[in-house]
């Protein structure tokens, strides 16, 4: 990749200019360049050695109340002006979108861009990758009962984005990934079980060791030997943190602006209200240092803010971007995502449940029989209704600790009435853009083998 943006920076210029001059009102352009390095192995043998480059350019232009969005790899002057010229065609024959346009001149990001690490310098050489997904595939296949390899894998990631727009804004921003994962199989015929463990960081220092990533899906599979199918019955479910965090994920597509607006979920009239237990805090930080999802300004160039949007249990705030905003009549959240080969739309960024005051195990020490969730299976959550139904696999609680393996259960409830009957363990761990630590719903029907 190359260090200087400045070719892409005058590009992406030209093309608005272009865009304006053949008779678009407003417009806005992209360019969006990654490079990467992947390996993959299994039992001791390298499967996949890629690297790949890649840049693409998105143009959005505006008409009246019409707008169109075009995109392309192709950066050769010929090739660009025909991008503007079917982009014109195109927004001139559309259908109108009142709620469509850019930002005004005021409400788009300004001043210095703050220090978020979002991009590592240092860039790992192919050997370096080999030699994590070897010592974590070792770790795992060193567990005592881990009989067979699934693979283990190790990437490094980079890639830089520009923004201009015809209102005013320009933005750049850099930002890198680097990942392990490894996943095996335990026991042997009709028993095998299998399981996995990764982990993903901006900076390769804070990439947990490939051995403790190998050794945890080791012993997952492992522990999930012998598993049975559960009892039907209504009791606790405690959720592991790497299923937990769906919570998060389904409460954000719950207060995505476009379902508020289309009156597609089950929190449309929740604003302002309580939602949650006492002391629960769903945070959104697009200023997180270190963040996968880091970035000071959005898609749609608006300055972007740690948010609160549920606060002691309270709903405190919709996502917004600019078109679900002007159609709820309220002001953007800076939430805007995309734009390279499609309109802009509401997203998180590191969103997380802020962690509560008990252990993990303090969560569990008081169920006399219960269900410990360490996967989901399915998607059965409906987003207007509530209602949540899905499969299941962990391990039984019986008076205050883990025991026994289960699997082929399904858990059933309302996300309303989950929410409002949740606990939060304190044993956040960031790994991925949505997190949570160990939640605890007070009372769910678990389906399995009949009592």
């Amino acid at each position: 990749m190359s260090e200087n943006l400045a070719p892409f920076h005058q590009i992406l210029e030209d093309l608005v200019k272009h865009a304006r001059k053949l008779g678009a009102d407003a417009a806005d352009a992209s360019a969006y360049v990654t490079q990467s390095i992947s390996c993959a192995q299994r039992l001791g043998k390298l499967e996949t050695l890629e690297r790949t480059e890649a840049q693409n350019l998105g143009l959005r232009v505006f008409i009246g109340k019409k707008q169109a969005i075009v995109s392309t790899n192709d950066v050769a002057p010929d090739q660009l002006d025909l991008l503007v010229d079917r982009a014109i065609s195109m927004a001139r024959h559309v259908p109108e979108d009142h709620y469509c346009g850019l930002a005004d001149p005021a409400q788009i990001f300004q001043g210095i861009l703050p220090d978020l690490q979002t991009n590592d310098p240092e860039k790992p050489d192919h050997q370096a990758l080999i030699a994590w997904a070897t010592q974590a595939e070792e770790a795992a296949l060193a567990i005592n009962g881990v009989t067979n390899s699934e693979g283990a894998e190790a990437s490094w990631w980079q890639g830089a984005l520009t923004r201009v727009a015809s209102n005013g804004f320009t933005g750049h921003q850099r930002g890198s990934r680097h990942s392990i994962s490894a996943a095996v199989i335990a026991g042997e015929g009709q028993a095998m079980e299998s399981e996995y463990a990764y982990h993903v960081a901006v900076f390769a220092e804070d990439l947990k060791d490939p051995t403790t990533i190998g050794h945890l899906a080791g012993t997952r599979a492992v522990a999930r030997l012998d598993a049975k199918k559960g009892r039907t019955v209504s009791v606790p479910v405690v959720f592991d943190p790497r299923v937990a965090s769906h919570f998060a994920g389904h409460l954000a597509g719950a207060i995505n602006g476009h379902a508020i607006a289309s009156g597609t979920s089950f929190l449309k009239e929740a604003l302002g209200q309580k939602i949650m237990s006492d002391g629960i805090y769903l945070i959104d930080d697009p200023h997180r240092q270190r963040g996968l999802a880091s970035h000071p300004f959005d898609a749609e160039g608006l300055p972007t803010a740690r948010r609160h949007l549920v606060e002691d249990g309270i709903l405190t705030s919709w996502v917004l971007d600019l078109a679900s905003a002007r159609k709820l009549g309220m002001e953007s959240t800076g939430h805007a995502s995309g734009g390279m080969a499609a309109a802009p739309s509401p997203s998180t960024t590191n969103l997380y449940f802020a962690p509560g005051a008990v252990s993990p195990q303090s969560l569990i020490a008081d169920i006399d029989q219960g269900f410990y969730v360490t996967a989901l299976m399915g998607q059965g959550v409906n987003q207007t209704t509530g209602d949540y139904s899905r499969g299941a696999s962990g391990f039984w609680i019986e008076k205050g600790q883990k025991t026994t393996p289960v699997n082929e259960m399904t858990i059933a409830g309302n996300l309303k009435d989950m929410f409002l009957d949740m606990t939060l363990a304190d044993d956040l761990e960031f790994n991925g853009t949505t997190n949570a630590p160990t939640i605890r719903i007070g009372t769910m029907m678990v389906a399995g083998t009949p009592d």
